[in-house]
């Protein structure tokens, strides 16, 4: 497969590309991260999300620890191609680390910020070592 299309997204100075993951059956925003060209790639070749962690400064297959894989259904790109939206089936319903669903379980209130979303499952339970 050609890979022309890559050349329409517009990566940062850094080569990256923020990426929005949001559920395809409920449209719930889970969590934002940030692709490469090769984790694009990749993507597209397993199915499921596969992010550039920039604290880690590596590949991360989302679910590669905690087996809360992000199944792949569709990828959109913005008008202005510099953000990719991913529309997944969020394997174990927890995409974020701290064993929530969506990483967006706060919101703001009289200038605080206050959580809205339980944990389904301890981080400790999740990411054994």
């Amino acid at each position: 497969m050609s890979e022309i299309w890559l050349d329409t997204v517009k990566w940062s100075k850094d080569g990256l590309i923020p990426v929005i993951a949001q559920d395809a059956a409920t449209d719930k925003v889970l969590m934002v991260a940030w692709m490469d060209r090769e984790a694009l790639k990749l993507t597209i070749q397993k199915n499921e999300a596969v992010y550039w962690s920039r604290s880690r400064k590596k590949l991360w297959h989302k679910g590669e620890e905690s087996g809360h894989f992000q199944k792949v259904k569709e990828i959109r790109l913005d008008c202005d191609g510099d953000v990719i939206l991913l529309k997944i089936e969020q394997m174990g319903g927890i995409a974020c680390h701290t064993g929530r669903e969506s990483c967006f379980y706060r919101y703001l209130k009289s200038g605080h910020w206050v959580e809205a979303d339980s944990v389904l499952k301890s981080p400790e339970d999740i990411y054994k070592k």
